[in-house]
């Protein structure tokens, strides 16, 4: 085996790490997909003898190349109001095994990712690295510039504003993923029948609606991403679009039961949710025809 076959058999061993890792900086599949190439690139081009350990040099590289998009993307998210959506990632309803779907919604659920949006790149990464995939603050140090005490700072400070800048059910243990699809069944059948009432008894006093639709716009913002806060402004906001209703779809969105709504044979939506016990906290809607058009929906079409 000549040494470009040995790394590319090891750049494909670390793939779905790498992939993983990206997406929780990035927050963008497409984006993700772009840093791991990168690093392939850049790999593959590497002296492979002076490479003690390929993993950890590739996740150095994926590290570094996703802080310098995440620095240029913050630069442009500023320039622009409202939240940004993260990508969703979208499975089959039910998925293939309700642990992994689990861990997968602890891991990097829409809830959680708009969290880590509203985070400076170097805390993020500081975060994202060490409390997830269990680097040593004396590897992130270098990646971010800082000496070790400052990244564990860094890190620190950033764990304090997850834990304060989630909603209510973004890091709390919610109902069984059963229990959650009961409840947004509920959701979706009192939307398509108009049952205000019965929308604000499934909603969390504290919900928050997150809606994108890119240069579309929602509730008449005009490309404005919206944010709709409390149980009657969500319960409202679902009874609009009703009409649509009918077309919603069951899907797996980033480890937890959603929904994918097709209008006329063509996506229209992703929706995400986010639980605390038996009530929905959170629900972020994707609905940038661009942006749509980027995700693989086929488990959910047809």
């Amino acid at each position: 085996m000549t040494d470009q076959d040995w790394l590319a058999t090891c750049f494909e061993a670390e793939r779905p790490r790498l992939r993983t890792v990206a997406y929780r900086m990035l927050g963008s599949t497409a984006e993700a997909e772009d840093a791991v190439q990168d690093a392939w690139l850049r790999l593959s081009r590497a002296d492979a003898a002076a490479i003690d350990n390929v993993g950890a040099w590739l996740t150095t590289v994926v590290a570094r190349l996703a802080l310098d998009r995440l620095r240029s993307a913050r630069a442009r998210h500023e320039e622009t109001a409202g939240d940004h959506l993260p990508d969703p990632i979208v499975e089959p309803a039910g998925g293939p095994d309700p642990a992994a779907q689990a861990e997968l919604a602890d891991s990097i659920g829409l809830a959680m990712l708009v969290v880590l949006e509203q985070l400076a790149p170097a805390e993020r990464l500081a975060f994202v690295l060490h409390d997830t995939f269990g680097l040593p603050f004396e590897e992130i140090a270098p990646i971010v510039e800082r000496t070790t005490t400052a990244t564990r700072q860094l890190a620190s400070r950033a764990r304090r504003r997850v834990r304060g800048g989630a909603a209510a059910g973004a890091l709390a243990k919610p109902a069984s993923p059963k229990r959650q699809r009961e409840i947004i069944d509920a959701f979706i059948a009192a939307a398509r029948d108009g049952e205000f009432d019965a929308l604000v008894r499934l909603l969390d006093p504290n919900v928050v609606v997150r809606a994108d639709f890119g240069t579309l716009g929602a509730f008449g913002t005009g490309g404005v991403p919206t944010v709709l806060h409390g149980p009657a402004e969500a319960a409202r906001g679902a009874l609009a679009f009703r009409h649509l209703a009918g077309g919603a779809r069951r899907a797996t969105v980033s480890g937890a039961p959603g929904f994918v709504v097709f209008s006329h044979g063509k996506p229209y939506a992703v929706l995400a949710f986010a639980f605390g016990h038996d009530r929905i906290t959170e629900i972020d809607v994707l609905g940038d025809p661009e942006r749509l058009a980027t995700l693989d929906l086929s488990a959910v079409e047809g």
